[in-house]
């Protein structure tokens, strides 16, 4: 799904500015489930203002330039749920985590001590932000409880898993002692020149 259907989305929830989207993204609802940036949600509502699916406002502030507030149209709600409906894409998943722990072995314990310690804390973040917006008001409707707990369900297994099963990846990581002198090792299924 694209990045001007999600804001479109976002917006059935109500008026926002680019910035409140973008906020949305960091530490709300869509937080871990979606990424995007400023660099991407302001070309975005352009488009979206362009083809007439949402609205823009300005409102005063005191001290700073007017804030621009976006509004989905009744045109631009139409156009969000046809999309929606033609069907979703599998999953995409982007983790440099990940990648790292697949080059463990390439890596001094110390640094992969510390990724999985960094992760393990980004994790108990992301379920402080669910925890938050489960308490918001708007997070009453089924839909987005049932959002709000596949996500807590699937932060508490990583982590549970990460918990009782780091020492495996630990122990694939290069002994202090062999630091200096980090040599390729084999990898299973992949082929060395």
């Amino acid at each position: 799904m694209d990045i001007k259907t999600v804001c479109a989305g976002l917006l059935t929830f109500g008026e926002a500015s680019g910035y409140e989207i973008k906020k949305l993204f960091e530490d709300g609802t869509f937080n871990g489930v979606y990424d995007a940036s400023f660099g991407s949600i302001y070309p975005a509502l352009t488009r979206l203002a362009e083809e007439g699916h949402v609205v823009c406002r300005e409102q005063e502030q005191h001290g700073r330039p007017d804030k621009k507030v976006y509004s989905l149209t009744p045109k631009g709600r139409a156009h969000f749920v046809a999309e929606l409906s033609r069907g979703i894409q599998p999953d995409r998943v982007r983790s440099e985590f990940a990648i790292a722990t697949i080059f463990a072995h390439l890596l001094p314990r110390d640094v992969i001590v510390a990724y999985v310690d960094q992760q393990i804390a980004e994790y108990r973040a992301a379920l402080v932000r669910l925890d938050e917006a489960e308490c918001d008001p708007s997070s009453e409707m089924t839909n987005l409880q049932f959002a709000i707990g596949l996500g807590r369900a699937q932060l508490n297994a990583a982590l549970a898993f990460m918990e009782s099963r780091r020492a495996l990846l630990e122990a694939a990581a290069v002994p202090p002692q062999q630091e200096t002198a980090v040599e390729a090792r084999a990898v299973p299924g992949v082929k060395h020149a």
